[in-house]
């Protein structure tokens, strides 16, 4: 798959994970790993993060590869191309990648469509939810994105810290994701009261400051978020990288971003004291790189960059790791370990 150009390897394997060539676990196979996340039970902490599958296409399969849950998305209510090609590079002498896809996506019609056809199956599928890069009112892209997905959505996240859409990581400072949360908690009524409850959480940046984490660790617990997940594609550039690709413009993932990540996610763990679950991204591709993130308080954790390099077995040898690792230190179940550091 690494002689496909990164982009077109992507499509491959989301053509091999429909047509039935993936991977089988049963997510459920270790109780130890059995945890709940907001609300929702899931069969372990190992989750597929956004991006991978933008457009609802083979939540399935990932979930059949033993993935303890699977988010799909970037959608963005219009299709959209996205930043022109390339824009995806293989950073493997550092098993990284640095993208600047811009939210490339077929629109929230399919989108909702293909999650709709799965509506009565089994499995915790989340949808990410983001805005046009064009759009006059992004905060509206958003509580139209939400309203849509939410009647066939486990869980709904709120995007608002891709680096590649010029100005987007501006809704985490304070005024404005003010304004986006008070507009979400409002569109969140009626539809709680029409469909019944949806987690909602929200996805933020790795370069964010203290006094950023702080403001917006409050504003999650004021307007009734349920979890926050800990971080994106970060814009630094670690001295360590030491591929030909590593100063290509866009959001860094992988190896090189687990420490930062890592960094923030403590952070927010402090800032929040347990009040609020926490899902680490960034860098996990091992059992002990997630466990060290769910001893920094992550209640479960997500992956993606780390198939490039792992192949789609991968989520199978992690759950066997993080299990051994778990028995080994004593734990009886996956929420005990959870911020650990800080007791």
């Amino acid at each position: 798959m690494r002689l496909f150009e990164p982009e077109a390897a992507h499509q491959v394997a989301l053509l091999g994970l429909r047509s039935g060539f993936g991977p089988r676990f049963r997510a459920d196979r270790y109780p130890r790993l059995k945890t709940t996340l907001a609300g929702l039970d899931l069969p372990n902490p190992i989750g597929m993060a956004a991006g991978f599958d933008k457009n609802a296409e083979a939540p399935d399969a990932l979930l059949a590869a033993g993935f303890g849950f699977v988010e799909c998305g970037t959608v963005t209510p219009l299709p959209q191309d996205g930043n022109p090609k390339p824009r995806l590079f293989r950073l493997a002498e550092d098993r990284s990648v640095i993208n600047r896809l811009g939210f490339n996506n077929k629109g929230i019609d399919p989108f909702v469509d293909h999650l709709a056809a799965r509506a009565h199956k089994r499995g915790i599928v989340g949808a990410n939810v983001g805005a046009n890069k064009e759009s006059k009112d992004r905060p509206a892209d958003y509580v139209l994105g939400m309203g849509r997905v939410w009647r066939c959505a486990s869980y709904v996240t709120a995007n608002i810290s891709s680096p590649n859409t010029p100005g987007l990581r501006g809704l985490q400072e304070r005024g404005a994701l003010e304004d986006l949360l008070g507009r979400l908690r409002e569109a969140r009524g009626p539809l709680e009261a029409a469909h019944g409850h949806r987690p909602l959480f929200l996805k933020v940046a790795p370069d964010l400051d203290e006094t950023a984490v702080r403001d917006i660790a409050e504003l999650a617990i004021t307007y009734g978020l349920d979890a926050l997940i800990v971080s994106n594609t970060t814009l630094q550039r670690p001295p360590q990288l030491t591929s030909d690709n590593a100063d290509e413009q866009g959001g860094l993932s992988g190896q090189a971003l687990f420490q930062i990540s890592t960094h923030t996610l403590r952070l927010f763990s402090q800032a929040l004291a347990g009040r609020l679950p926490l899902i680490g991204v960034g860098g996990v591709e091992n059992g002990l790189t997630a466990l060290a993130k769910i001893k920094a308080g992550a209640s479960a954790v997500q992956l993606y960059t780390a198939l490039v390099y792992g192949g789609p077995g991968l989520a199978t040898r992690i759950l066997d790791e993080l299990d051994g690792l778990l028995a080994a230190e004593g734990f009886d179940a996956v929420s005990d370990a959870v911020g650990v550091e800080f007791r």
